[in-house]
């Protein structure tokens, strides 16, 4: 693949990626939030908690810690599953009078699972950038760089990057527990039910 369209593929990746898991989800927290409808806030609290491994990834890259790459890849994958996994929101969702806010919900509930879907089965063969000591150099790896050397120039430009990689990879570390302790604790407990998740 020539090298000005990866880059060009990877950038849209990227806008979609803010479009539908920041400013959608954002918007629809507040307005679900407004509209007190208890079911679209816990499936928005869970999809934040679950997305934060985006966030992560992004913390990551920017160092260029290899773990980058399984955190982006695994994040999207969690992302759509969260979004579809709980039998009660699903129901409680499904028998909400017809609104803007529910067609909002469903039509983003349905954009970001194939965005997620696509997204991760087209980040496999960059899989091995993970793995790989020349991911700086590597065109195939760097080009996955570049987006989150632009957000450290313009939100953080007076970081090193090791030190928003430690961030990083503390948010890493307290994600990864906090994962072990959903699948061992409450998955078991209380199955695919959120509650007050």
């Amino acid at each position: 693949m020539e090298e000005a369209l990866l880059k060009s593929l990877v950038w849209t990746n990227y806008k979609l990626f803010i479009l539908l898991c920041l400013i959608l989800p954002l918007i629809l927290s507040i307005w679900g939030l407004l509209a007190q409808i208890p079911s679209i806030q816990r499936l928005l609290v869970i999809f934040w908690r679950v997305a934060s491994l985006m966030a992560i990834a992004i913390y990551l890259f920017i160092p260029v810690w290899q773990v980058g790459y399984l955190a982006w890849f695994l994040a999207h994958i969690f992302v759509v599953i969260s979004l579809w996994f709980w039998v009660d929101i699903n129901d409680e969702i499904k028998d909400l009078p017809k609104t803007a806010l529910k067609f909002m919900v469903t039509a983003w509930r349905w954009a970001i699972s194939f965005y997620g879907t696509i997204s991760a089965i087209s980040f496999i063969p960059f899989l091995p950038c993970a793995f790989s000591p020349d991911a700086s150099v590597e065109i195939s790896c760097r080009v996955w760089l570049e987006a989150p050397w632009h957000f450290k120039t313009w939100f953080h430009p007076n970081a090193t990057p090791g030190f928003l990689g430690f961030l990083g990879m503390t948010g890493l570390i307290i994600y990864g527990i906090y994962f072990f302790y959903f699948l061992t604790f409450r998955l078991i407990k209380q199955g695919r039910i959120a509650l007050e998740q």
